[in-house]
């Protein structure tokens, strides 16, 4: 009891729930400055709504004892609108610990740069432990010290000077002034404009001196030309909208939706070209005779598309700042109920990987499977369409198609040939010799039919038949053909059985009638001697009686 008692003494006490104590959760940062994506956006918000007082919390004011926090966020703020470009939430680590492969101080992040005359002047924050002790980043003093400097060299911006003082400083929408926007949308058709007479002249000089009708580089450009466009036109408004002197929290803004145009521009400028090339490639193996790799270009196209859509996905919403880490990691941790709950999605999609790598049917073949039979019309990366003889569609996942046994039509090379044939047991050995000689000559003189082998045996006493077994091979290339000789075969074998003089036996019965002579009884020899009488003139006549008599028993 002693020992129990000891040992009970060293667990932890539980609540009255019989759970252990919850463990207080570690204190966090109301402003979001424990990394430094979050200190970059919550100074930029805090400007956005001009809430210097904010703004200012964000910097590190340690070695500035006579400066005023909002005055000095409003010139960091200025010196930015100007000339400073702030790093995009893709380059910004959302790592409390920051971005440690930066060639910087482990405690230093770099998260913008201002132009001025003499070069670029890095922006850097570091990372400091508050009072209650979480540790945060802020605007380093290093840099909050060059802000004086920095704001000298900086003039006004050509939207300031182009923009009447309503339009740059009276009305104003998301903290930005409406001038500022409007800048934003000039200069996006600005951009857009550029890029398309930038692209059109160089497609033009590239297919004027390399024409050659309907090539490939010149039908990838042709079905990329759209979204190579939006691609470069979104990048060059962000470069735009710097050398103009857009309002660094409309830049900011802009930054994200430049962003997700460029990826889902990108996207799209690989789903044309994978389009492209996979047009190409069912053309060049189509006029090969390469037909059973359709159905692997097929779906290496979707399965390429799938991915392209999961990385266009994760990056837009990275780019709108959605912690997609979090969510990935969210999903490792469900892992395991996802993937009993996708068991039978994975399960189709590795039949399609097996559909696809044994190509035991293609599009267009016509096969059985199961008690289905039908022409094959799409191989997808879930299911299999067939349409059927009933001119139905019927749709069967790839995983039960790679379990089931798949006859497969369109693959023979040629057509089995093998009546038959039922003749009358009035035929003649004769007659059999004569007639399986003119069929076999057939079989050899036709030119459909394979000479290896052309067989023809008598087989069989059958119970109602003399059977004649006939086992060749047709060489054509359809169903439809197939029968065309089968028609003549048969058409021309009735023929040669009607000139054999016999013809096909009927399910029949024959009934044979005939006379019983009977049994014939022994007879002793006293009894023939008893029988016989003396002779006489009346042993004619008693012979003749006995005859008689011995007919009727």
């Amino acid at each position: 009891m002693l020992v129990a008692s000891s040992a009970f003494a060293q667990i932890p006490g539980t609540n009255g729930n019989g759970a252990a104590p919850a463990q207080p959760a570690p204190p966090t940062d109301p402003l979001g400055r424990e990394t430094p994506a979050g200190m970059v956006a919550g100074f930029i918000g805090a400007a956005a709504e001009q809430n210097y007082e904010k703004a200012a919390q964000y910097l590190d004011l340690s070695q500035e004892k006579s400066a005023w926090g909002p005055s000095v966020a409003q010139q960091l703020q200025r010196i930015l609108d100007r000339g400073g470009v702030v790093f995009s939430r893709l380059r910004l680590s959302d790592d409390p610990a920051g971005d440690q492969d930066d060639g910087l101080a482990p405690d230093q992040e770099k998260f913008g740069l201002v132009r001025t005359d003499h070069g670029s002047v890095d922006l850097l924050a570091h990372r400091v432990e508050n009072k209650d002790g979480v540790k945060i980043w802020l605007v380093s003093p290093r840099t909050v010290a060059d802000l004086p400097d920095l704001s000298r060299t900086v003039v006004s911006s050509w939207v300031d000077k182009l923009l009447p003082y309503a339009l740059r400083d009276e009305y104003r929408l998301a903290g930005v002034p409406i001038g500022h926007w409007l800048a934003v949308v000039v200069l996006a058709f600005l951009s857009y404009a550029v890029v398309w007479l930038i692209t059109g002249a160089l497609w033009w000089v590239l297919f004027r001196f390399r024409d050659r009708g309907d090539s490939r580089i010149r039908r990838v450009l042709e079905a990329s030309a759209m979204p190579i466009r939006l691609f470069l036109a979104a990048w060059m408004l962000r470069v735009a909208m710097i050398l103009a002197g857009v309002a660094i929290v409309a830049r900011q803004h802009m930054n994200s939706v430049t962003e997700v145009l460029g990826w889902l521009a990108l996207s799209w400028i690989v789903w044309r070209i994978v389009d492209a090339l996979a047009a190409f490639a069912i053309d060049r193996m189509t006029l090969r005779g390469r037909l059973s790799m359709l159905s692997a270009v097929n779906f290496i196209r979707r399965a390429v598309k799938f991915a392209l859509i999961a990385f266009a996905l994760i990056a837009g919403l990275n780019s709108l700042g959605y912690n997609v880490t979090a969510g990935l990691a969210a999903l490792g941790i469900g892992g395991i109920a996802i993937a009993l709950g996708a068991q039978k999605t994975i399960e189709h999609l590795v039949g399609s990987l097996t559909l696809v790598t044994d190509q035991p049917m293609r599009v267009g073949d016509f096969c059985k499977f199961g008690e289905t039979m039908g022409t094959i019309e799409d191989i997808g990366m879930r299911s299999t369409r067939i349409r059927t003889l009933d001119r139905t569609v019927v749709t069967v996942p790839n995983g039960q198609l790679a379990a089931v046994q798949i006859e497969n039509y369109s693959r023979r090379d040629k057509f089995w040939f093998h009546p038959v044939l039922d003749l009358r047991y009035e035929t003649t050995p004769a007659q059999i010799r004569a007639l399986t000689a003119s069929i076999r000559q057939l079989l050899l003189d036709h030119p459909k039919v394979d000479n290896d082998p052309a067989r023809v045996r008598f087989i069989a006493l059958g119970a109602i038949s003399l059977r004649v077994e006939i086992f060749s091979y047709v060489h054509a290339t359809s169903m439809d053909e197939f029968l065309e000789v089968q028609e003549e075969l048969f058409l021309r074998i009735m023929e040669l059985v009607d000139e054999a003089g016999s013809g096909f036996a009927f399910p029949s019965q024959t009934i044979y009638v005939t006379r019983d002579k009977g049994v014939a009884v022994p007879k002793s020899a006293d009894a023939v001697d008893v029988a016989q009488p003396p002779e006489s003139d009346h042993g004619s006549s008693y012979s003749a009686a006995a005859a008689a008599a011995a007919d009727r028993v």
